[in-house]
């Protein structure tokens, strides 16, 4: 089978463990800058161009950071009327990196999200922050991804200097409620194909209360109960996505979605749990795609006996073909591991 891995940088610990896990399967894989991809579309043969050559896969991988997220979905959208399969959709990541839109879809469903509220006019901000139960509270930009762009106000004046900043750079804020009780700790559910493959429970830094790992965290291998389990499927699949990083935060009334990550980190979860998450992967897409009658590529990869020398190889071909230690390619992977 032919997969397409759409990664900015191939040395990133996800893009270079999926290249990995397909080729110890005897896959052909390919890894793709979606910023260098560029689309003939037409009502009868849609084609997606890569560097000057038609690109023929039959599934692909993407792995779009939020700072590419509309040329991203633009690409995987064009392959997906190529009739690849893709594990993420298009709409799908979309959904997904909308905040706002995320919130309304997962407590449509009835799913535990914390109490959210949005507005516009600076006027509505004494209202906003009454909404979400008065202070401490947070305050998170639509956008945001690791962390970034999400800050804590202990008091109301702090709230309403912090909402006020953001109205003045005409930025769309979410002002959601500060689950005390989780102590700076949330659960990160690895979801496959409506499994719960990997799950680890990430705690702040001292004197920080966002556990993002890439800010300091540290993480330990954790058992979900049934309903954690059940609450993170439900939310993967509400946003349509058969490969999910669900973050949940543990209340007093029960679990609670903070965020959904279409192109979610592996190094994390597969060191702190020993997962072979890359490989679960993997194995979804063969159960899933089919493979085509496409011309053949100018180059072949081989199969290798060994998988130390196949991911030594792969990790150097990988550098190669995606660009590797360029500036744009470094600056634009950066939030490529949600």
């Amino acid at each position: 089978m032919r997969i397409g891995i759409l990664s900015r940088k191939g040395t990133l610990y996800s893009t270079r463990r999926l290249r990995e896990a397909a080729e110890e399967r005897g896959h052909e894989v390919t890894i793709v800058d979606p910023l260098r991809c560029y689309m003939n579309i037409a009502a009868k043969r849609p084609r997606v161009v890569y560097r000057g050559e038609p690109l023929h896969v039959d599934a692909i991988i993407p792995r779009i950071g939020a700072s590419i997220t509309f040329y991203g979905c633009a690409v995987v959208r064009q392959f997906e009327m190529t009739g690849a399969y893709t594990c993420a959709e298009s709409e799908a990541i979309a959904r997904s990196r909308d905040k706002l839109h995320s919130m309304q879809l997962l407590s449509s469903e009835g799913v535990g999200v914390p109490i959210t509220g949005f507005a516009r006019s600076s006027r509505d901000t004494k209202g906003l922050i009454d909404m979400v139960g008065g202070t401490p509270l947070v305050i998170k930009l639509l956008e945001s991804t690791q962390g970034t762009g999400v800050v804590l106000a202990q008091t109301r004046k702090a709230a309403e200097s912090v909402i006020g900043a953001f109205r003045q750079l005409d930025a769309n804020i979410l002002v959601q409620e500060f689950i005390e009780e989780a102590g700076g700790a949330d659960v990160r559910a690895f979801v496959v194909g409506g499994r719960v493959v990997a799950s680890m429970v990430r705690q702040a830094a001292p004197d920080e209360f966002r556990s993002n790992l890439h800010r300091g965290g540290t993480a330990t291998a954790v058992k979900l109960s049934r309903t954690e389990r059940n609450t993170a499927i439900r939310a993967a699949r509400k946003m349509g996505l058969t490969v999910a990083g669900v973050d949940l935060l543990r209340s007093n009334r029960g679990p609670l979605v903070m965020e959904v990550n279409a192109s979610p980190g592996l190094e994390g979860i597969e060191t702190t749990t020993g997962v072979d998450v890359a490989g679960e992967i993997i194995e979804y897409i063969e159960s899933h795609a089919v493979e085509g009658d496409h011309p053949p590529a100018g180059r072949k990869t081989r199969k290798k006996t060994a998988a130390k020398t196949s991911r030594r190889k792969g990790t150097r071909r990988a550098a190669a073909e995606a660009g590797a230690g360029s500036v744009e390619a470094d600056d634009e992977a950066r939030d490529e591991e949600e």
